[in-house]
């Protein structure tokens, strides 16, 4: 039996490697990644970076929740950008959208991530 549980949410895209979108482990879940793809078209949805940032964060909610969670659960998350003149831009988006919630955080420039996206965010969270 693994100890491992893989977490699937047909409401956020698909992996584009050999990854889960997240793995529940020793009371934790751990979301990969994720970027701006629509869930739908697979298209990257990236006019300007708030879009992008509200996508990215409107997929890592379908996954929590398909965990039974929500970013109510999240400890910490990692942004990778590829633009830190983004960083406000990004912060007024992601207050925004994760409410109250005030998990550990941290924000690293990255030279390139997959598709051209301009971010990615990745979190974990504790279950129950």
């Amino acid at each position: 039996m693994s100890l491992l549980e893989p977490v699937l949410s047909s409401s956020a895209p698909n992996p584009i490697g050999p990854y889960s979108q997240a793995v529940k482990a020793n009371g934790f879940l751990f979301c990969s990644g994720q970027i701006a793809l629509d869930p739908v078209s697979g298209n990257l949805k990236n006019a300007n970076i708030q879009e992008e940032t509200t996508q990215v964060i409107e997929n890592l909610t379908a996954v929590l929740n398909a965990a039974g969670l929500s970013f109510a659960n999240v400890v910490k998350t990692t942004i990778f950008l590829t633009d830190f003149s983004d960083f406000a831009k990004v912060n007024q988006v992601y207050e925004s959208l994760i409410g109250s919630a005030r998990p550990a955080r941290s924000t690293v420039e990255v030279s390139r991530l997959p598709k051209e996206a301009h971010i990615e965010i990745e979190c974990i969270a504790a279950l129950g």
